[in-house]
């Protein structure tokens, strides 16, 4: 048959045998690489504190090659270091407003859950659009109630026949996630209506709202990026020309932005003359951030919806 040439597999998968590294070491591959430091010591004190890899996910943009990791000219790691703090922040601010949002909305949903289908309306499966994800939905919320060591479930489960409490008590044991799939598997056209009629929400607009936010959710639990992350679920578009944010919406966006635009009506409905949105503004301000890098208009800070 003749010499056969040996073509590799560039996708063929290879052990890993990196060895692990200092935090010195650590310093010194980054400076190798053309990154500036102010001080050797403060840097590898935050390498320390906050993890290499962590990091990275904050520096990557700033490399100039992706084989080599190189960095462009003038990179520093204080800059890197600022960048993660107003994340921090950032995140904080997010998973504060999205608090407020999930207590509104699981009130919301038990309300109109109880006034129109009766106080165990969660366990017909009738008022369902699809038997398996309701099923799916109640065993979660039976294991969370029996997980949970609040006083009013001990109570329940120690009083009354049902395993599950009433729409209004159980609620308060859902995590946002699992309010989000509820919601979605709600069938009842006009109690999705009296649920988003709060926020002034299309019923389908909300479903995508709450899926979208659930996912942000757990980003911030879990201490993971915001800042320029390109996000897999995004959310659709609200329908009314009437809503304040409407004009502002950024279409096809991935980042933060529309999301930061959601948080800020839902608050408008929640809690109106709230300082959110002032204390979003203060931080981009602070911390010397380019908007544009979460999706930001260019003239953001000339628009009325920004400057009211």
């Amino acid at each position: 048959m003749g010499n056969r040439m040996t073509i590799e597999n560039p996708d063929a998968k290879r052990p890993f045998n990196k060895p692990a590294t200092t935090y010195s070491q650590q310093a010194e591959l980054l400076s190798s690489r053309n990154m500036l430091f102010e001080n050797d010591k403060v840097a590898e004190h935050y390498l320390k504190h906050l993890n290499y890899y962590r990091l990275r996910a904050y520096w990557l943009p700033f490399e100039k090659d992706r084989t080599t990791h190189e960095f462009s000219g003038g990179t520093r790691f204080e800059r890197v270091l600022q960048i993660y703090m107003f994340d921090r922040r950032l995140r904080l601010l997010v998973i504060e407003a999205i608090e407020q949002i999930e207590v509104s909305v699981r009130s919301a949903w038990a309300f109109h859950l109880a006034h129109y289908h009766g106080p165990h309306a969660h366990l017909d499966s009738a008022i369902a659009r699809n038997f398996d994800h309701w099923r799916k939905n109640l065993d979660k919320l039976n294991a969370e109630v029996k997980r949970s060591d609040e006083i009013f479930v001990k109570h329940f489960l120690s009083t009354y026949l049902e395993e599950i409490p009433p729409v209004w008590a159980a609620c308060e044991v859902m995590s946002l996630g699992l309010l989000s799939r509820w919601y979605a598997t709600l069938w009842p056209k006009q109690t999705r209506k009296a649920i988003s009629s709060a926020y002034r929400l299309d019923e389908n607009v909300l479903e995508s709202w709450l899926h979208h936010l659930s996912i942000v959710r757990n980003y911030c639990a879990h201490h993971s990026r915001l800042w320029n992350r390109l996000f897999s679920v995004t959310p659709a578009r609200p329908k009314s020309k009437m809503l304040q944010i409407s004009g502002e919406w950024k279409p096809g966006s991935r980042k933060i932005y529309n999301t930061l635009l959601i948080i800020n009506h839902f608050l408008s409905e929640i809690s109106p003359g709230n300082d959110w949105k002032l204390r979003l503004i203060q931080l981009l301000k602070e911390q010397e951030i380019e908007p544009i890098q979460l999706d930001f208009p260019v003239n953001w800070e000339q628009s009325s919806f920004w400057n009211r």
